[in-house]
């Protein structure tokens, strides 16, 4: 059995190297390839303690020391000597609850146990390493500090979990390693980076990197008492929707480090108004072209903008500048590069093994096995990761009707019923609840955003009411519909009127946020400024019109970088925002319009008070298809302003258009979009309008009220 054993080791085939490697009684091994001898000194004063023998050709040394005390072991490499402890000395590393919390899918904490973590063992600094892979029959820890030799490190399987672990001595941050498994059937698997890495090398190069064990400075502890109040559904919550890599590039075409994007982004977000500042995923990502919605590094930022530390000062300085930090997360399907979560220890561990569940047939992508308690505490364990390791404000969570429904982009056949015969998935179903409790009771004022573009009931329902417990979802259907109208020639719209009121027949259905989003401008969709019909003053009108109409609307506002400045094309990933197109005063106007929006938004309070409530909503004009005007009023809590809105969406100018009007006296207009900061035609009332004693629309009086073309007003009460 012991020559098997060796001939399996030195062959990389051992499965449980510790009962071989290491001290056993008085004799001690080591496996050393390459190595020219091997001396054993202890560990405190380095007194030799024996030298062991060459006992196989390919490196497997032996021998007796009679000292049982803590030790070292001296290799002598060709052309140089290392000293380090001995990996097959240590014990048992994780501990029993550590194994039981992550066999039942509730290790919350993983990212400080699993994966490498630096760390001092006995008194030895090094790195732990720790991995799941319960079908794998040997998994080794392989890098630049053993030549990526499978046979040189290879792990201890805790089969009570399926978990390996090793403890490697002397190791320091910033190497890369992964991990080399033999498959179920003692094939050879592609290296594969680690699942709960905490860094990683920048793409095009796949393996994981060393984290530091060094915590963040952070200096954002008010904010952090403060952040649920200015994330409740009473705030202003006003979104900037970035991709990181190309927001802004250098002279050179380089995407910035985290902190040349933060010494530019957030002063920029800041000045324009945004109180949130929404990352696409910066998860590491192999692909550049897929955004990061195609992520194998669900604990790790990509190493495109710098280090992990980097990204915890961009986020530290964002909350010293008032800025809420939301991060794209996907859960629901992970690309099958090979180096990844792709079966990843020979086996469908991750996914579904039957294609009808475990295979996304629009992405291309392998769908998370939810129904896996491992798997399931893997995703919430990294959500809570960017929550609390990196006090990130909230998760924008993709995809969720893909989650949500089993036939999502199947034809029939292609999928497999509920246990009940239905189509929804009731293992996603109770993933995402778990989800949403678990954060409300760990991460106090973060928030959880769902991009779910369905009928779906209660996505924002509370869990215990038997909602899935989402702070906000995506208002998609509102998206598509006052797009398609404002797509329409304006001498068309009277007949497609119901796009723009329609959203107010379920607004108070969910707690909303309004989506311009980067979807909106790929794929050949064009620009938001390219979608406006006319001639280009009319389109740059329409787009003003269009955005006084979002930000005026009930619910909270996001907005796709580029939309501010009325880019004219299609986004790029690959190039930068088009700065110059400032310098044209009319694309200046726009995002002066925004700008000017946003402090509307945010310090009007009948503008978000009541943003999620049908109280703070009432049609004044509704229903006037003949000249595409609409009008409402916004209300905040009891004693504060009512705001006035009123829409012109067509370009012809209307004269004395009478309102209703809760109060008598003088109401300011305090926006006008087609003002000549705007890039507008100027025209309005001239900065103020009387209340006159006529009744018009159930109130005892009302404005009259010049209508710019193509414009939205803004009107408040005076005093």
């Amino acid at each position: 059995m012991m020559e098997a054993g060796i001939e399996a080791l030195v062959a990389g085939r051992h499965g449980d190297p510790f009962a071989l490697l290491g001290p056993h009684g008085e004799e001690l091994r080591s496996f050393q390839p390459g190595a020219r001898g091997v001396t054993v000194l202890a560990r405190d004063g380095g007194a030799e303690l024996g030298r062991l023998d060459l006992v196989h050709p390919a490196g497997l040394f032996a021998g007796r020391v009679a000292r049982q005390v803590p030790y070292r072991l001296r290799i002598a490499w060709p052309g140089t000597v290392q000293e380090t402890e001995d990996p097959y000395s240590f014990g048992l590393l994780l501990g029993e609850l550590d194994l039981h919390l992550f066999a039942e899918g509730r290790h919350f904490e993983m990212s400080r146990v699993f994966g490498a973590q630096a760390m001092v063992l006995d008194g030895v600094a090094g790195v732990r390493f720790a991995v799941w892979a319960p079908n794998a029959r040997r998994v080794s820890v392989v890098g630049e500090f053993n030549g990526w030799d499978g046979r040189r490190h290879p792990m201890r399987l805790r089969r009570e979990a399926g978990v390996w672990e090793l403890f490697i001595p002397r190791l320091r941050p910033g190497l890369s390693y992964k991990y080399e498994l033999l498959g179920p059937d003692g094939a050879v698997l592609p290296l594969k980076a680690d699942p709960v890495a905490l860094a990683t090398e920048a793409p095009p190069a796949t393996a994981s990197r060393i984290a530091g064990a060094a915590p963040a400075a952070w200096t954002d502890a008010a904010w952090m008492e403060s952040r649920a109040a200015r994330q409740a559904p009473d705030a202003p919550l006003s979104i900037y929707e970035v991709h990181a890599a190309s927001w802004w590039r250098d002279a050179e075409g380089a995407s910035p480090d985290w902190d040349r994007l933060a010494d530019r982004l957030i002063p920029y977000v800041q000045g324009m108004g945004f109180t949130h500042l929404q990352f696409m995923p910066v998860m590491e990502h192999p692909f550049g072209g897929s955004w990061g919605y195609q992520p194998l590094g669900l604990f790790a930022p990509s190493a495109r903008f710098g280090t992990p530390a980097g990204f915890a000062r961009f986020v530290d300085r964002a909350h010293a500048a008032g800025v809420a930090v939301l991060l794209d997360w996907v859960p629901a399907h992970f690309p099958t590069d090979p180096h990844g979560l792709y079966q990843f220890d020979g086996t469908a561990l991750y996914d579904h093994a039957d294609p009808r569940e475990g295979f996304h047939p629009e992405w291309n992508s392998a769908i998370y096995n939810l129904g896996r308690n491992e798997v399931r505490g893997f995703l919430l364990a990294s959500a809570l990761h960017w929550l609390e390791h990196y006090h990130v404000d909230g998760l924008r969570v993709d995809a969720v009707a893909s989650m949500l429904y089993r036939d999502y982009s199947r034809k029939a056949g292609e999928w497999i019923p509920n246990r009940h015969g239905g189509r929804e998935n009731l293992e996603a179903v109770a993933f995402l609840q778990e989800l949403n409790t678990v954060v409300a009771e760990r991460c106090p004022g973060a928030i959880v955003v769902a991009e779910e573009s369905t009928a779906w009931p209660g996505v924002t329902r509370p869990v215990r009411e038997g909602g899935l417990g989402f702070t906000y979802k995506w208002n998609m259907g509102w998206m598509h519909d006052t797009l398609r109208y404002m797509e329409h020639d304006p001498a068309h719209r009277a007949w497609h009127h119901d796009d723009m009121t329609f959203g107010l027949v379920y607004a108070w259905s969910e707690r909303f946020v309004l989506p311009l989003s980067h979807d909106e401008v790929v794929y050949g969709k064009g620009s938001l400024l390219g979608k406006m019909p006319g001639d280009p003053w009319q389109q740059f009108a329409n787009l003003r019109a269009y955005l006084g109409f979002m930000w005026t609307h009930p619910g909270k506002k996001l907005l796709f970088m580029g939309g501010e400045m009325a880019q004219p094309t299609e986004w790029n990933h690959d190039a930068a925002l088009p700065w110059p197109l400032l310098d044209d005063p009319r694309h200046r106007g726009m995002q002066r319009l925004v700008h000017d929006l946003n402090a509307a938004y945010r310090g009007i309070p009948a503008l978000h008070r009541q943003d999620c409530a049908a109280e703070g909503f009432r049609w004044v004009v509704g229903d006037d298809r003949a000249q595409s005007v609409f009008a409402w009023l916004r209300f905040g809590a009891e004693g504060e302003a009512p705001a006035l809105v009123v829409c012109n969406m067509t370009p012809v100018p209307r004269h004395g258009y009478r309102i209703g009007v809760p109060r008598e006296g003088t109401w300011h207009e305090v926006l006008n979009t087609d003002g000549a900061a705007y890039g507008g035609t100027n025209s309005g009332n001239g900065g103020s309008v009387a209340a006159e004693a006529v009744a018009s629309h159930g109130f005892a009086q009302s404005l009259p009220l010049f209508l710019p073309p193509l414009a939205v007003l803004i009107l408040l009460p005076q005093g």
